[in-house]
């Protein structure tokens, strides 16, 4: 997401369980817990900066690898491989019957050769296949550690590669205890592997991984990051198997919130009352869902909100730009809120700018940034929540507004689908809209920011409170961030 604004983040005082982010050196600990106590915490896990990646001076793994050349992917991935083994020699007890068995074997190619040439992973030949897997076949994992491996740790950092293996090992896991069988969806494994990967994510939180440690800001969203970008990208298309960017997430979240166990309970059922009205294909092939980004959209979208969430006096919008001399906030651009005019001030060129298309570069291999029209309207539709918090009385400038802010805005998102019986709508979601508003969230957060543009360090916090108004409506926002 573009937009030349540099948000500003929410420093928490040392007092009463909250820790500066300076506190780098800070051991983590603790059971996964509600993540709404306090605004500082993830998942009750402190927010902390500092390392996120291999810890040094710790001797790599000794584990097998077939294959491998002693690459820093290999070396990665193999450390990765042996802590989760260990991380689920603990876990699968209390969860299967049985004892936990570590895969059979391990493998690593190199994906820059000529296709149809390189070694065989489960059957096939690698060359020309940037790839991460699990093979039931044989009971093996598998890397490319020329192409994939190293392009995860260029856009998101060495833990995202971490998240990959341990997505796979998830696999192995349905595997071994027989957790799915021939006839589950394909989308049911692959939630439960999201799932698995984040509660083994929330271990190396806790400080409890031997080869690896991730900061719960910085390094834990470049992890949802790198989720969002090995997302399902084209709804339509019958491949589309592992889920979207929201879905994805929501997975992740769930296992780094409550651990392994509530991975076991994801079923059809449950991926489809997460689901419920949001729009999952289009109706049209050849519909792109862009509507680009001007005054008469705008308009649109501030009636649809209105009819959403209605206030008693609806804030004016200007058009003239984003900072219109507001003596009780400062400017956001590309937009920002007025208390004290009840005024929202648009610089309609650059919040355009925000939704446009990301464009792949050459030679990419994964997209930084998932972007589109709805990474600006989620924006505006951020800054009109901020008019319904003052005439419900409470704070603009503070934590709990921030996060009210992107749940209110995910209220927003989900009703306005064309199957969530909203009437009054003149603009609906498209299918790939709720992963720009979640790209946009982890790499910018103005969505989940107070009126000042103060937003919280913790992407996966930001992304937590928008999901639970989508989900959960404004009920859920009141009872959370009230």
């Amino acid at each position: 997401m573009s937009g030349g604004r540099t948000p500003r983040l929410l420093a928490a005082a040392a007092t009463a369980g909250l820790l500066l982010l300076t506190s780098c050196a800070q051991t983590v600990s603790g059971n996964a817990v509600s993540i709404y106590e306090n605004p500082f915490t993830v998942a009750g896990l402190p927010v902390t900066s500092g390392p996120s990646g291999p810890r040094p001076d710790v001797p790599d793994s000794t584990i097998t690898v077939e294959n491998a050349e002693g690459t820093d992917s290999d070396i990665l991935a193999t450390n990765a491989v042996d802590d989760i083994q260990q991380f689920w020699a603990e876990q699968y007890p209390s969860l299967f019957k049985g004892s936990f068995t570590p895969v059979s074997k391990v493998v690593s190619w190199d994906a820059s050769e000529d296709e149809g040439s390189g070694i065989r992973f489960c059957g096939d030949r690698t060359g020309g296949i940037p790839n991460a897997a699990y093979c039931t076949r044989d009971d093996s994992i598998g890397w490319d550690r020329t192409i994939l491996l190293p392009a995860l740790v260029d856009a998101f950092g060495p833990m995202s590669v971490v998240m990959v293996i341990a997505h796979e090992y998830g696999h192995a896991i349905q595997h071994q205890s027989g957790l799915v069988g021939d006839d589950t969806p394909t989308i049911v494994a692959e939630q439960q592997a999201d799932c698995f990967a984040g509660a083994f994510i929330r271990h190396v939180a806790e400080d409890d991984a031997p080869h690896f440690t991730i900061n719960t800001s910085d390094g834990l969203n470049g992890v949802l990051a790198a989720t969002v970008a090995v997302r399902d990208v084209d709804p339509n298309d019958p491949e589309s198997v592992h889920g979207s960017a929201f879905e994805r997430v929501t997975a992740v979240q769930l296992g780094f919130t409550e651990g392994a166990a509530v991975c076991t309970g994801i079923d059809e059922a449950e991926i489809d009352s997460r689901r419920a009205s949001l729009p999952q294909k289009f109706s049209d092939p050849d519909d792109s869902g862009e509507l680009p980004v001007t005054e008469d959209t705008l308009g649109a979208f501030t009636r649809s909100f209105e009819s959403v969430l209605p206030v008693a006096d609806p804030p004016e919008i200007d058009y003239s730009g984003s900072d219109t001399g507001c003596s009780d906030a400062e400017a956001t651009a590309p937009v920002s809120y007025c208390p004290s005019s009840n005024t929202i001030g648009v610089d309609v060129e650059d919040l355009a700018e925000v939704g446009q298309p990301e464009t792949p570069r050459r030679g990419d291999i994964l997209p930084l940034n998932v972007s589109g029209d709805y990474s600006a309207y989620v924006l505006f539709a951020s800054r009109y929540t901020l008019a319904v918090q003052k005439e419900a009385g409470q704070t603009l400038d503070d934590p709990q507004a921030a996060l009210r802010s992107a749940c209110l805005s995910g209220v927003i998102t989900s009703a306005m689908s064309v199957e969530s019986g909203t009437t009054d709508l003149e603009v609906w979601l498209s299918p790939g809209d709720l992963d720009e508003a979640v790209s946009g969230l982890l790499s910018d957060g103005l969505a989940a920011s107070d009126v000042n543009g103060t937003t919280l360090p913790s992407g996966f916090s930001r992304v937590d409170a928008f999901r639970s108004g989508v989900l959960g409506g404004k009920e859920r926002c009141d009872a959370r961030y009230s």
